[in-house]
C-alpha cells in the first residue's frame, strides 16, 4: 500500500500556517482538512498542498513525516514562507 507525506499551507492575514501528515488517500485528506473534518488545527481554514511524497510503507511514510516536522522550524521564515527555494505557495 502506498502512503503520502504532505505538507499543507493556508494563508491567515500576512502570514502562512503549515501542517504535515500522512494518509493513504490525499484527496481525500484534503478534502477533510477544507471542509473542517481532518485534524483540529487544522478546521475553519483552507489549505493547498505544498509537498507530497509517496512511500511504501506506513512505517517509513511515519518516520519521514516526522522528520519533516522537525525540520520544518529551520525553513520557515517569521511570515510562515518557505525559504529552502523549494516551496512557494500560491497567494
Amino acid at each position: 500500500m502506498i502512503y503520502c507525506v504532505y505538507l499543507i499551507l493556508s494563508k491567515k492575514f500576512d502570514k502562512y500556517i503549515s501542517y504535515v501528515g500522512y494518509t493513504k488517500n490525499i484527496n481525500k485528506r484534503l478534502y477533510l482538512h477544507n471542509n473542517s473534518k481532518g485534524a483540529k488545527f487544522t478546521k475553519g481554514r483552507k489549505w493547498k498542498i505544498a509537498y507530497l511524497k509517496k512511500y511504501k510503507s506506513k512505517i517509513i511514510a511515519m518516520k519521514e513525516e516526522y522528520k519533516l516536522k522537525k525540520s520544518l522550524k529551520y525553513f520557515l521564515d517569521p511570515k510562515g514562507i518557505m525559504n529552502s527555494g523549494k516551496i512557494f505557495p500560491n497567494n
